[in-house]
């Protein structure tokens, strides 16, 4: 014979215990998304240009004419300076890690450009916009990416060349002009 009071007593162990379980599975759920989430810095991509007149105004080096000369810091702390590589082509890259068409641009250029022009007077030239050297290491760590890269953290060089949008590509003849400029990555441009 069972009571009622041990029917009710049961009942809510029962639910205590389901209470418990559910709790459970509620804070594992917490942690995994911790773990496993990851979330887009709080620096949000500039939209995309709408138009060609878009980025022609927010074009400041222009086809043509001598590109703005600088020297970058490099990841590896050596300064490379822009007119020291006149005689080469120099494809100056800006980029940034929060950006997906410039991580997508940076897995095409170790096989498409730097070993495609080995041995050339050619020099590809990724500047990393607006980031602390931690941010450019930690993501050349998750990437594997060996190639020379280098920084801007406070965007000084970037605003020599344009006032938005990434990534941005200038081609700088043997001269020192500007002979070709891109804004955004297809694979097509690439080659």
């Amino acid at each position: 014979y069972i009571n009622r009071a041990t029917i009710m007593k049961e009942l809510r162990k029962r639910k205590s215990n389901l209470t418990l379980i559910l709790m459970i599975i509620g804070i594992i759920a917490i942690i995994a998304v911790l773990l496993f989430w990851n979330p887009a810095p709080a620096k949000a991509a500039a939209p995309a240009p709408q138009s060609q007149e878009q980025i022609e105004a927010t074009t400041l080096a222009k086809q043509g004419t001598v590109a703005p000369d600088f020297t970058v810091e490099m990841f590896e702390g050596k300064p490379i300076k822009l007119s020291d590589l006149r005689g080469k082509v120099v494809l100056v890259n800006f980029w940034a890690t929060w950006c997906p068409p410039c991580r997508e641009e940076l897995t095409h250029v170790e096989k498409e450009l730097i070993e495609r022009f080995k041995g050339k007077p050619f020099v590809f030239l990724p500047i990393s916009r607006g980031e602390k050297k931690a941010t450019v290491e930690a993501f050349r760590k998750k990437m594997h990416y060996t190639f020379p890269m280098g920084l801007d953290p406070q965007q000084t060089i970037y605003k020599k060349y344009a006032s938005n949008y990434i990534p941005r590509n200038f081609v700088v003849g043997k001269d020192g002009k500007v002979i070709y400029t891109s804004v955004g990555f297809t694979p097509e441009e690439l080659k």
